[in-house]
C-alpha cells in the first residue's frame, strides 16, 4: 500500500465514521463555521479545564474532507493544553497551504490532511473547522453569540 493510499484510507474512514460528533452541553466555548462556495456548515463546541482543552464536539454537515478534517482535529486537540491547540493549529495550517512545508512536529493522522493543498478549491473545506476552533478559544461565549466563521 502506498502513502497516498493510506492516507486517503484515514479520510475515508473518518468520513464514514466521525470521532467526537455531538454537541456537548454544557460548553464553555462555541463557534460555528460555514463555507458558502460548497456549503459545508459546522458547529464546535468546547469544554476547558485548567489551561486544558478538556473535550471537543463537532456537528454539521460537509463533504468528506470536512468532515474528515473535523473528526481528526478532535482526536489531534483532545486534553491538549491550550497553547499546544495553538501551535497545532499554525502547523496544520501551513500544511494546509504551504506547498513545501515540512511540519516542526510528528503530525501523525493530521498527515492524511498533507495532499490537500494541491486542490486549492479544498483547502477551505479541510481548514474550515480549524478557522472554528480557533474562533471559538479566541472568545469563550455562550451558544446564544457564538461567533460565525466564514471562508470565503
Amino acid at each position: 500500500m502506498e502513502i497516498g493510499d493510506l492516507y486517503r484510507d484515514v479520510i475515508l474512514d473518518h468520513n464514514r465514521s466521525p470521532r467526537n460528533f455531538g454537541r456537548l452541553e454544557p460548553a464553555d466555548a462555541e463557534a460555528v463555521g460555514h463555507n458558502p462556495l460548497c456549503g459545508d456548515s459546522l458547529a464546535i463546541t468546547l469544554r476547558l479545564k485548567g489551561g486544558r482543552l478538556e473535550d471537543v464536539k463537532f456537528n454539521g454537515q460537509g463533504c468528506a474532507i470536512s468532515v474528515a478534517s473535523a473528526s481528526l482535529m478532535s482526536e489531534a486537540v483532545k486534553g491538549l493544553p491550550l497553547t499546544e491547540v495553538e501551535a497545532l493549529y499554525q502547523e496544520v495550517h501551513a500544511l494546509l497551504t504551504e506547498p513545501a512545508h515540512v511540519p516542526a512536529r510528528p503530525l501523525g493522522k493530521l498527515m492524511a490532511l498533507a495532499g490537500v493543498h494541491e486542490f486549492p478549491v479544498r483547502v477551505k473545506c479541510a481548514s474550515l473547522c480549524w478557522h472554528t476552533l480557533h474562533a471559538a478559544l479566541a472568545r469563550p461565549v455562550t451558544a446564544a453569540t457564538a461567533p460565525t466563521v466564514s471562508t470565503e
